[in-house]
């Protein structure tokens, strides 16, 4: 087991009962680093490196939304403490990444702690084209992979037609330059980042994990982008 902790979790999610809801998402901070970036940047080298294909799809057919993704992204880096040039980027930790644009979701795997999926829509439903998922919570990116939202949320049991046809509808209306937010909050035993195939166990307090999500729509090529930033606590 990989234990990699922060010292706290965000104020937004300490003690909130109503977790997870939803909520508007500065145009900027769809991406953070925190206490931990170092130390989770390490792990995520290292699952794409040994485990590249259970972590990463960056498909030549969905090449230029993912480009996109990756453009967006390093405008925000500078403000997050990174030095950016046209060829590659240094991160707050000094590891220097080269910009690949052939592979841009890899890239973005070694600059940010977020787990980056890029949807887009095909028919009534969005569809999972591309991502980089280095942290799963029991769920592995080939099962998911060119899936629609629905198929995407089975077996999770509270995701039934009503909630389905409310999600789309986050997706449909989210809008350029007005991303979105949302936390959840678990109890698990284990408190390994990677966990394609481990569930939540209910009642045990050893850790707590909790997901940022953001959701953002591209303005080029009208993808939407759904973000993940894992934290891990000891448990209270």
């Amino acid at each position: 087991m990989t234990i990699i902790l922060q010292n706290g979790l965000p104020t937004s999610v300490q003690g909130d009962p109503r977790l997870p809801g939803t909520g508007p998402c500065a145009p900027n901070d769809w991406l953070q680093i925190d206490d931990a970036y170092a130390a989770q940047m390490r792990y995520r080298s290292a699952l794409l490196a040994e485990r590249s294909k259970a972590v990463l799809y960056d498909s030549e057919a969905t090449h230029e939304p993912n480009c996109e993704v990756l453009e967006e992204a390093l405008k925000l880096l500078p403000g997050l403490g990174f030095a950016v040039t046209d060829t590659h980027v240094t991160c707050p930790d000094r590891r220097r990444v080269m910009i690949d644009w052939d592979a841009p979701l890899r890239t973005l795997g070694h600059l940010v702690q977020e787990d980056i999926c890029v949807l887009q829509k095909r028919g009534a439903e969005h569809v999972l084209t591309g991502a980089v998922l280095c942290f799963p919570a029991g769920w592995r990116l080939e099962d998911k992979i060119n899936q629609p939202l629905t198929h995407i949320h089975v077996p999770v049991a509270s995701y039934d037609a009503n909630i389905a046809a409310r999600v789309q509808r986050l997706f449909d209306g989210v809008q350029v330059g007005k991303p979105l937010w949302r936390f959840n909050k678990l109890r698990y035993a284990d408190a390994d980042l990677h966990q394609p195939y481990k569930q939540p166990l209910q009642g045990e307090r050893h850790f707590v994990r909790s997901e940022r999500q953001c959701i953002l729509r591209l303005p080029r090529t009208n993808a939407v982008v759904f973000t993940i930033h894992t934290y891990v606590v000891r448990g209270t």
